[in-house]
């Protein structure tokens, strides 16, 4: 019986240092970044220029969600536990246009809304994420509508900005930076658009 109870309690002893060296496996989390500043971009006189406010954006419910989602195939997706945004994308999205915004107009006042008051900038950037794909070892997809709204006089500007990246290291790292790639890429498309505006004189009220 004593016997028993020592090869028991070694047993318990070895599960136990087995389990604490090797561990159960841990959740890795990611955040996306900004981009290059666009080439030759001309200076909107930084902090005295316009203000924007970027957001609220949409995202389609299968990639809403912390985990990684990966497309397997035409109608099949696979969602990644062990890999995770680091906060919300309906965040995270508009915190990384923002940023590009600044860059590519040397603007200052720019933010993601609802962090800064929205309804008191100048310009209003809504977003509408039609596709975030990834496939791992291949490439990324963000298709986006746009809306750029001049908030003086409710000008609209609108657009559609298709970006594709390849993701071709095979792991999650490239794979984030490809989406980072993606969204600069359409934030150029939009930075075109409020520059664009800008160079526009308001309309007249009626």
């Amino acid at each position: 019986m004593r016997y028993r109870f020592f090869w028991l309690a070694a047993v318990f002893l070895m599960t136990a240092s087995f389990t604490g060296c090797f561990g159960s496996p841990k959740e890795t989390y990611y955040t996306l970044s900004t981009g290059a500043p666009m080439s030759g971009a001309t200076s909107a006189n930084g902090e005295f220029a316009y203000s924007i406010a970027v957001g609220p954006i949409t995202l389609p419910e299968v990639v809403d969600r912390p985990q990684f989602v990966l497309r397997a195939g035409p109608n099949e997706v696979s969602i990644v536990e062990l890999h995770r945004w680091a906060g919300p994308l309906r965040s995270e999205i508009p915190r990384v246009i923002a940023d590009n915004l600044a860059t590519d107009l040397n603007v200052k006042r720019v933010a993601a809304y609802p962090q800064s008051a929205g309804d008191n900038a100048d310009y209003r950037v809504l977003v509408d994420i039609q596709r975030f794909d990834s496939t791992m070892g291949e490439s990324v997809t963000i298709d986006a509508l746009w809306t750029v709204k001049r908030v003086s006089d409710g000008t609209l500007r609108t657009g559609r900005s298709t970006a594709r990246e390849s993701s071709s290291g095979g792991n999650y790292d490239t794979m984030v930076a490809a989406h980072s790639r993606a969204l600069a890429t359409i934030s150029r498309d939009i930075a075109e658009a409020i520059r664009s505006s800008a160079s526009t004189p308001p309309v007249p009220a009626k």
